[in-house]
């Protein structure tokens, strides 16, 4: 089995020379992680992620696909991202399903010990949050300082699973 979890640039090229490896290897089970939304988004990462699912669906190898909604550490990141500069912008009409990525890696790792099953069902968070007023992030007035944590679907593991962001 391949568990096929990189990113990045290159994205499609670096797939291309994963299939041909597996094909030389014995046609093992692929199985791809991917985002939900990669077909409606039309963000070039997305556009990346969405053509290497379409070769490994049509690599004539065993696959699976799982899309998941965005990691609470992504979300958190791009809190402190935003936080960074003297005025915060917060996108509008935007809404998140964060999930704990342990949970994905745990059902990916399911399926890639599993019979190829194609695309699967999508994994996302428990429930979906919007950026301002949410338990996600809460954006405090002018010169206060926000604070933006996990809202884990599961108890925290750590301290550290929140975060100030001044």
């Amino acid at each position: 089995m391949i568990v096929h979890c990189a990113t990045g640039l290159g994205d499609v090229a670096a797939a291309r020379h994963l299939i041909a490896a597996a094909r030389r290897a014995g046609r093992p089970h692929l199985a791809y992680i991917s985002i939900v939304g990669v077909d409606r988004i039309p963000f070039g990462y997305y556009k990346s992620k969405l053509a290497v699912e379409r070769q490994v669906e049509s690599s004539g190898l065993p696959w699976t696909v799982l899309r998941a909604t965005q990691f609470h550490d992504l979300i958190l990141g791009g809190c402190q991202a935003l936080a960074g500069v003297p005025v915060m912008l917060v996108p509008g009409r935007v809404a998140f399903q964060p999930i704990d990525a342990g949970e994905v890696a745990g059902r990916l790792a399911e399926l890639a010990a599993g019979p190829p099953a194609g695309r699967v069902p999508d994994m996302g968070g428990p429930r979906s949050e919007a950026p301002t007023g949410s338990p996600a992030c809460t954006w405090p007035p002018a010169g206060a300082v926000a604070r933006c944590c996990r809202s884990a679907s599961r108890a925290p593991r750590s301290p550290d699973s929140a975060a100030a962001i001044t």
